[in-house]
């Protein structure tokens, strides 16, 4: 037998590697059938593997506000998205690298104490997951991201250091240049599991990340205040639309408009560390309730054509930003545009203001103080009228009060737009605290359904409609069977707390859905942006939810019906003096109504050809001068999500014992090969 070549066995040596190759093919494909076949997920497409490596996290952001002289809020630091290994603050006494931190809602004051204190702490602070705190209403323990005295520019007096929020830490304010995401029931325990698994992992070479994607167009364009950002585009200002309504309508094509005015006004709008969690269930939701259904009580009253003075009523949005929405307002009563046609200034007797009245005392239904200004004759007059008012009260246990003598003035309230239009003006802010705010959650997102009571609210409403009635009528046609008459639906306020509090039934509730089709179910009253020209009659779809309820609400109740005519509309009506109530349900009906939407924004903006830009300061008007006038960043995306990843320690020991393996393996390839011919030589 003759020897081998070094050709014949470098001939042979493919054909065995290609054969073991075949043999391995297959055995990868009797296993991926096996696999396929068991119980385990199939994966038919990148969308499914995305989806086994990838956990969207449901979760509300906390994102960039700009002022004329800065910004507030949080932001990715960069164009780019955010990706840190997770940590728990309570496991967390050092942060040695740029970690993800979750916090609980316990923690989550000393966690930002912690962060203005400790600078080697904060710089490792890449984002932030805050945990929802669920049920902590039912502790004792409060929080409230707004400063002390919110908006305390605004006040009508030099005392601005008084705490009216006392418990507020005001971190809200500040501007953080990473991500913070409060995290959804539905998402918390994933998060709290990955944290975890970090902790009890640390020598292991896997870790689990967020992603954050917090890209704000501020941040990426570098417009660091809303000048430059209305400038350069990358912002829009914050507003809305605000409503107002006269009960009985008024004849607006009338130029003789002499009764005097009573103006009961409540807000619609509230904030909070994240922007879409903005509930305001206290303050200011339960005021606006309250209000809705006092004008349902009065609304079943006769004769309220002989009424000495004109009811008039106001839903205000954008009150949390500087009193957006009383200032635009007082400015178009100013201008007397469309939008207020058949009110005047000179006109308003009084303001009566519903504030907070969610929080019920602890041995009663409701427990209310009258804030009230230092006109004195006006002053017993609204004073005298909450008494009898609430002597009339079936329940004893309802009590008002006038507010301390020993506070400043009146609270944050509406009521400071008008005091700083004219000092004179006669008003009274109706609250459930009296020298502090009895809501331990102002502008947080605890400020919810479980923070408010329904027995309270009902309270108010029934308060206020006499009260409004008494000061409305002549006092010697008052009659007490009229005024006991006057009562309160208290299966319309616990609707409206489900329809405006609630995610079950929310916006998708049969009084709502009555009137509108909701852009989604649960009720967010964060202020949002204007998206177009301001206008009297805008584009329903520029309008927030809230906004277009309460129009709608207000047109119903506070209407005429039409005689004679066909009231079918789908959506306007051929009279000026009538409105088209439910038009968005496509069974709108015409209806003699003085009910209009105002555009609610900065005073010291003004949008032309297409733009925004801000005016400068009048020296006339006190509030303009230091109005910050808040915009929003734009953003295109916003989420979170987690997944695992291997350290990169390990990526490189693999990739070096790759390279180590390949070169030894070469080595000793030649090695066996050398000699395996050697041995085929000898033989």
């Amino acid at each position: 037998m003759n020897d081998p070549t070094d050709s014949d066995l470098i001939e042979r040596t493919p054909k065995s590697s290609s054969m073991s190759s075949q043999f391995l093919y297959l055995l990868l494909f009797l296993t991926s059938l096996r696999l396929s076949s068991s119980d385990e997920q199939k994966m038919e497409s990148v969308p499914d593997l995305q989806n086994s490596m990838y956990l969207a996290v449901d979760g509300y952001p906390c994102i960039r506000l700009l002022n004329l002289s800065g910004e507030i809020g949080c932001s990715n630091p960069g164009r780019e998205k955010v990706v840190l290994p997770m940590i728990n603050f309570k496991d967390a006494d050092e942060i040695l690298e740029p970690s993800a931190v979750l916090v609980s809602m316990d923690a989550i004051s000393s966690f930002f104490t912690r962060l203005q204190d400790d600078s080697h702490f904060a710089n490792n602070v890449g984002g932030v997951l805050i945990e929802p705190g669920t049920g902590i209403q039912n502790r004792t323990e409060g929080f409230s991201p707004a400063q002390k005295f919110p908006q305390a520019k605004f006040a009508p007096y030099k005392k601005n250091d008084y705490e009216w929020n006392p418990i507020g830490s005001g971190i809200m304010w500040n501007r953080y240049n990473f991500p913070v995401f409060l995290i959804s029931e539905s998402s918390i325990s994933s998060i709290q599991e990955a944290a975890s698994k970090n902790v009890k992992s640390k020598k292991d070479y896997v870790s689990n990340v967020a992603e954050f994607d917090l890209v704000m167009q501020t941040t990426k364009a570098g417009t660091h205040s809303s000048m430059s950002c209305l400038k350069e585009e990358t912002c829009l200002p914050l507003g809305g639309y605000s409503v107002w309504s006269s009960l009985p309508p008024i004849n607006t094509s009338s130029s003789d408009q002499s009764k005097p005015v009573i103006l009961t006004v409540a807000s619609m709008d509230s904030a909070s560390f994240f922007r879409d969690k903005s509930i305001g269930a206290d303050s200011p939701i339960s005021g606006l309730i309250a209000l809705l259904a006092a004008v349902d009580a009065l609304s079943h009253v006769d004769g309220l054509d002989d009424l000495h003075k004109q009811l008039v009523f106001v839903v205000f949005t954008g009150e949390s930003w500087g009193y957006l929405g009383s200032r635009r307002f007082l400015l178009e009563l100013d201008l007397q545009s469309d939008a207020v046609s058949g009110l005047s200034n000179r006109l308003i007797d009084m303001v009566f203001e519903i504030g907070s009245v969610g929080k019920s005392s602890n041995h009663g239904s409701g427990n209310f103080f009258a804030h009230m200004t230092e006109v004195s004759s006006s002053k017993n007059e609204t004073w005298n009228a909450l008494k009898l008012a609430r002597e009339s009260l079936p329940l004893e246990n309802i009590k008002v009060s006038p507010a301390s003598t020993t506070n400043p003035g009146i609270p944050p309230s509406s009521l400071m737009a008008f005091l700083a239009k004219n000092p004179q003006i006669s008003g009274v802010v109706l609250d459930d605290f009296d020298t502090g705010f009895t809501n331990q959650f102002y502008q947080s997102h605890l400020d919810d359904l479980h923070n408010i009571n329904s027995s309270a609210i009902e309270a108010a409403a029934l308060l206020v409609a006499r009260t409004l009635y008494i000061l409305a009528i002549n006092k010697n046609e008052l009659s007490s069977s009229v005024l006991t008459a006057i009562k309160v639906n208290t299966s319309l306020v616990e609707e409206l707390i489900g329809c405006l509090l609630n995610c079950d039934p929310g916006l998708s509730c049969e009084l709502v859905k009555r009137y509108i089709t909701p852009s989604s179910v649960c009720p967010n009253h964060y202020v949002g942006v204007i998206l177009d020209e301001p206008s009297s009659a805008p584009y329903p779809d520029y309008v927030h939810d809230v906004s277009r309820f309460v129009w709608n609400f207000l047109a119903d109740r506070t209407s005429i019906p039409k005689e004679n005519t066909s009231s079918v509309c789908s959506q306007n009506c051929d009279d000026r003096s009538e409105v088209c109530i439910g038009a968005e349900t496509g069974k709108g009906t015409c209806v003699i109504s003085t009910t209009r939407y105002i555009p609610a924004y900065s005073t010291r903006l003004k949008f032309e050809s297409g733009y925004w830009s801000v005016l400068p300061p009048n020296s006339s008007d006190h509030l303009g001068a230091v109005d910050p006038v808040w915009t929003e960043s734009n953003w295109n995306t916003i989420g979170l999500r987690i997944y695992t990843i291997q350290a990169a320690a390990y990526d490189r020991f693999v990739l070096l014992g790759g390279i180590t393996t390949t070169i030894l393996a070469y080595f000793a390839i030649v090695a066996v090969r050398s000699s395996i011919i050697k041995a085929l030589k000898r033989d």
